[in-house]
């Protein structure tokens, strides 16, 4: 597929010493007309489809922006990241590592989306929040702090991550493995599954917390 842009001359050294150079746009694409320049990327790999860097934002590594994502603002998208569809990351917000940004996902704010984290469909991450580790918030999530998120890793039979996070109209929704559901449907899923087994008692404890952190006593 024929770039939408090129690399210009302009150039910067961001703090961990990679040499960023601010892109032109070549061909008229969903953000851009031709001439217009965007942001900062390391290298052309970086970028794809008809997706845009905008202002100060910055992508390098092995990131990739595609699809008609957008990152903006003081947004940074490095190491192994991904962020495709209709995805949005912006304000001072950072992705990477392993991390993925997709469907009409937007990350924000001061957030942070790293390790092999996925934020997807109309999900809302920003604040301070920080998603990271094997976590996958989706759906309708609104996520605008670390008060709203919380995951735990290596529990149960075969070490699963349990993610928990808040949806909008302050409704809570749990994800573990294949179980995508409500807290009330995780306690009976618990029951019916693994009764009263060691990893039974470990996820009744982690209800008992997510009840704590989330009032729901």
């Amino acid at each position: 597929m024929e770039k939408h842009f090129e690399l210009t001359e302009d150039f910067k050294i961001n703090i961990f010493g990679v040499k960023l150079l601010r892109i032109k746009c070549t061909k008229k694409c969903r953000y851009a007309e031709i001439g217009d320049l965007g942001g900062w990327v390391e290298k052309e790999e970086n970028l794809f489809g008809d997706a845009w860097v905008f202002g100060n934002a910055k992508v390098f590594g092995n990131a990739e922006v595609s699809g008609n994502a957008e990152v903006s603002g003081n947004a940074e998208v490095f190491g192994n990241a991904k962020v495709f569809g209709n995805a949005k990351v912006f304000g001072n917000a950072k992705v990477f590592g392993n991390a993925k940004v997709s469907g009409n996902a937007e990350v924000s704010g001061n957030a942070e989306v790293s390790g092999n984290a996925w934020v997807s469909g109309n999900a809302e991450v920003s604040g301070d929040a920080e998603v990271s580790g094997n976590a996958w918030v989706f759906g309708n999530a609104w996520v605008f702090g670390n008060a709203d998120y919380c995951c735990f890793q290596s529990f149960g039979s075969i070490g699963r991550t349990t993610t928990i996070f808040r949806e909008k109209e302050n409704k809570i929704k749990i994800k573990c493995g294949c179980f995508s559901g409500t807290l009330e449907e995780f306690e009976k899923r618990v029951e019916m599954t693994h009764g009263d087994n060691k990893s039974g008692r470990e996820y009744r404890a982690i209800i008992d917390v997510i009840k704590v952190k989330f009032d729901l006593l």
